[in-house]
């Protein structure tokens, strides 16, 4: 538990950075461990440098009252607070206190939804210490109800179901070049050939779509951007205490093209094959008992058939620029 106060610069810090990953060995992360060994007392800095889940549970573990910051992308933020997740629940994160975010690579989207300094590390590393403590909601599976290796697990920026999983992962390798682009253009290339899912789709106990007919998209969100600055869904926001649930309609092969399109020019909520929703909790599932993957976060699950998730607010705290 950090037992100091809110605007408390802090006396001593873990940070968190992600081995495997180019991003945290370039130079501007190298600046921005600087800012932070500079800026606290002499070896008031430990740098952990994680090869997987366990080695980070076990830094997590240790982090006895010191303020966390953590280097990298979405995947970063997720697995760091999955990760506090599985050791305290709920109440475990949120004793943590306020956590720094050091954004490296090139997705951040929740990095963006929270206003942090997106491209210059240094920056980011200096909010760490300095920031001001902001609320930040967490989506919650609540498991899905089909007995063994159902664990529940947490989403910070936007899980997806159908082909959002495929454009998610065809967005992660081409977001280098296409950018904000690059996850319309997964999702055109992807539903090319996929059928449709036919899932039921359940907001706050009101069906928003019956699973008769199928859906080519179905999005629960707490940002703003998904696949490295697609605007998915425009109106959300992680500090709101509900998510915007996008479900796409667009099953034909005219209609696949034009909801991609319409994605890329930020004007698919308009069309009238995809409806948005706004709630707190969340059920999806399979009508026809084909189970399905997600992407939370860009960590894919194994299949399931039914999906609960719940928004709860006010889960962590992030440190944004004053």
């Amino acid at each position: 538990m950090s037992d100091e106060s809110p605007h408390q610069h802090p006396e001593a810090a873990l940070a968190v950075v992600n081995a495997g990953a180019g991003a945290a060995r370039s130079p501007a992360a190298r600046d921005a461990l600087t800012v932070l060994e500079s800026s606290l007392p002499p070896g008031g800095l430990e740098v952990a440098r994680t090869k997987g889940p366990e080695d980070l549970r076990q830094a997590l573990a240790g982090l006895d009252g010191r303020r966390l910051v953590i280097f990298g992308g979405d995947g970063s933020v997720h697995a760091a607070i999955s990760a506090l997740h599985e050791l305290g629940g709920l109440d475990g994160v949120r004793a943590v206190g306020p956590i720094g975010v050091v954004p490296l690579g090139t997705g951040n989207d929740l990095a963006r939804s929270l206003g942090l300094q997106v491209g210059a590390p240094a920056l980011a590393a200096r909010t760490a210490l300095e920031g001001r403590p902001s609320p930040v909601e967490l989506v919650v599976s609540l498991g899905s109800g089909e007995g063994e290796d159902d664990d529940e697990g947490v989403v910070v920026n936007a899980v997806h179901a159908g082909i959002g999983v495929s454009a998610a992962k065809r967005a992660k390798t081409a977001k280098k070049v296409l950018r904000k682009l690059a996850y319309p253009a997964g999702a055109l290339a992807a539903g090319i050939a996929a059928r449709p899912w036919h899932l039921r789709v359940v907001v706050d106990g009101r069906e928003v779509h019956d699973g008769r007919s199928g859906v080519l998209l179905v999005a629960v969100n707490l940002g703003s951007t998904v696949g490295g600055g697609a605007r998915l869904s425009p109106s959300a926001t992680p500090h709101d205490g509900q998510v915007d649930v996008v479900v796409s309609s667009a099953t034909g092969p005219l209609a696949r093209a034009g909801f991609a399109v319409a994605m890329a020019r930020g004007q698919h909520i308009e069309r009238h094959d995809t409806a948005t929703v706004r709630g707190a909790d969340v059920l999806v599932e399979a009508v026809d008992g084909r189970p399905f993957e997600v992407n939370a976060d860009g960590d894919l699950s194994q299949p399931r058939t039914r999906w609960h998730w719940r928004c709860a607010g006010d889960a962590w705290q992030v440190l944004v620029p004053s």
